[in-house]
């Protein structure tokens, strides 16, 4: 056995071979299935799935009002037109879905309740070999292919996070994460405290307050949201008009990202003036009396994600009495709620830990490169979706000031084109290289903390990859800048090594 030959080669062949595995069949694997598909029709491509269908998030996630905080005509694909209200449910985002794997053929490409143990590359044979269980039948499944296009998102689907908090034990009633919501939860007539201020948190309260006796936020510190009507006027004066949905969708989504571009571009120029804007939509709900430092958060806008809040509704529930917001610290649970650290205690029948999620890198999966694991905090990111080192993988790691969903669309034209170069250059391997110059450059943290800063992702920063200062070796999450850059990139200026 030579030096590169991998231990997965060793122990046997793999049952079949594919041109392309994506993994994941959330928003990312569908919509990388279907650019293949249409860009790429002449490969031959398999989608892996752990879940017992589609959807990813949308499917796992089961919790009070789920619904997305990004608008649809930006987070839907831009190939497949949005027809229904901006923010949708769960259930709305799974039929759309739904709809692109029937109208392009797609399910044929999918096997569900595939959960990919380890991913082991070999030189020599110019190939990945995948290594699956069947969660359903604990069977063991073995797959090689040219070229791994991970979709699997960016946490962990079957636990969220959440702090371990002195005396968790002691409190006498649940205490659930949304990640895991019981079906049989009952809170109707009951007290519930929500520990969190993300967009979670802004979905849960307003979807259980009708049915709680009194539901509260505790926050340890405030988040921005924009309340808005769950409409969008042009799309419905387009409508008005006859015209073509196509045409509505894609009017529609420049529309946005161009109003996206400004307020990214004021939140970094005049960040006290948007800061009062979106402060003064919230009082619009709350009232002149209300105390805005539950709502006016320590950064500027746009270092943590803004959540869209449809028709202002945790507000609405504010103002009625139904739900209330304390700011505070927890010092430890008791038998009755929360003990917070100004001294009041907060009692609760139920206490939801809206706490964020446990990221994951690259689905938690074993990866080996010629029998060495890869520890993927060693390698340096190329355009945040490649890995210096690793051969022939490429990873969607969306936007969290847009839509998560527009990066699907840019790197699925990237990759067809990286296919098809290689084709023509007959190569077999492509692997990002720094260059000579390069190596000699700080490595720095897979993003900057006064770029964007959720806790999530301060907390898993060690084990991400690690950027340059140059936007070639970075995730930038600048969309309006990207949708530009990646279409031209060069693939042959040297930081690309084909074999």
């Amino acid at each position: 056995m030579s030096q590169t030959q991998s231990s997965a080669e060793a122990s046997g062949p793999a049952s079949e071979h594919f041109d392309v595995l994506i993994v994941g069949a959330g928003i990312s694997g569908v919509g990388a299935a279907y650019h293949l598909a249409h860009q790429c029709p002449g490969k031959r491509f398999v989608v892996l799935e752990g879940l017992e269908s589609f959807g990813g998030t949308w499917l796992t996630h089961k919790y009070p009002g789920i619904r997305s905080d990004s608008d649809l005509f930006t987070f839907g694909y831009r190939f497949k037109p949005w027809t229904g209200p901006p923010i949708a449910t769960a259930e709305e985002i799974l039929k759309y879905m739904g709809e692109v794997i029937d109208e392009n053929d797609l399910a044929r490409h999918i096997r569900y309740r595939h959960h990919i143990d380890r991913a082991t590359w070999s030189s020599d044979a110019n190939r990945w070999t995948i290594e699956a269980t069947r969660t359903d039948t604990g069977e063991s499944v073995r797959l090689s292919a040219n070229f791994l296009w991970m979709c699997q998102g960016y946490y962990r689907h079957a636990e969220g996070y959440t702090p371990d908090w002195k005396g968790m034990d002691e409190f006498e009633g649940p205490i659930v994460h949304p990640q895991t919501w019981p079906e049989d939860l009952d809170y109707r007539d009951k007290n519930v405290v929500v520990i969190g201020s993300g967009a979670t948190a802004a979905t849960v309260i307003p979807a259980m307050a009708a049915d709680c006796r009194h539901i509260t936020m505790l926050q340890r510190s405030p988040t921005y949201f924009i309340p808005g009507v769950n409409q969008n006027e042009l799309a419905d004066r387009l409508r008005a008009l006859e015209v073509d949905e196509s045409w509505i969708h894609e009017i529609t989504r420049r529309q946005i990202l161009h109003d996206q571009a400004e307020m990214t571009r004021r939140a970094r120029e005049e960040p006290e003036a948007v800061k009062e804007e979106l402060l003064g939509a919230v009082r619009a709900y709350l009232g002149p009396d209300y105390d805005m430092r539950h709502f006016t958060p320590s950064y500027r806008p746009w270092q943590q994600r803004v959540a869209f809040v449809p028709d202002g509704d945790i507000f609405q529930g504010i103002a009625q009495g139904k739900a209330s917001v304390v700011t505070d610290e927890i010092e430890r649970f008791t038998k009755k709620g929360i003990l917070l650290k100004s001294g009041e205690e907060l009692e609760a029948d139920i206490i939801i830990t809206a706490t964020g999620f446990e990221l994951c890198v690259l689905g938690d999966i074993a990866f080996e490169v010629d029998g060495r694991p890869v520890d993927f905090s060693d390698t340096v990111t190329y355009h945040g979706m490649m890995f210096t080192g690793v051969p022939n993988m490429l990873w969607i790691f969306g936007y969290f000031r847009a839509s998560w969903t527009l990066r699907v669309d840019l790197l699925g034209d990237f990759v067809c084109r990286l296919l098809e170069h290689m084709d023509e250059k007959g190569a077999r391997r492509v692997t990002p290289r720094l260059r000579p110059e390069e190596e000699r450059l700080p490595r720095l943290p897979w993003m900057a903390e006064d770029n964007f800063n959720p806790n999530y992702l301060m907390r898993s920063m060690h084990r991400l990859p690690k950027r340059l200062d140059k936007p070639e070796w970075q995730h930038t999450q600048d969309y309006w800048n990207e949708r530009h850059w990646i279409p031209a990139i060069d693939l042959d200026d040297g930081r690309l090594e084909y074999a």
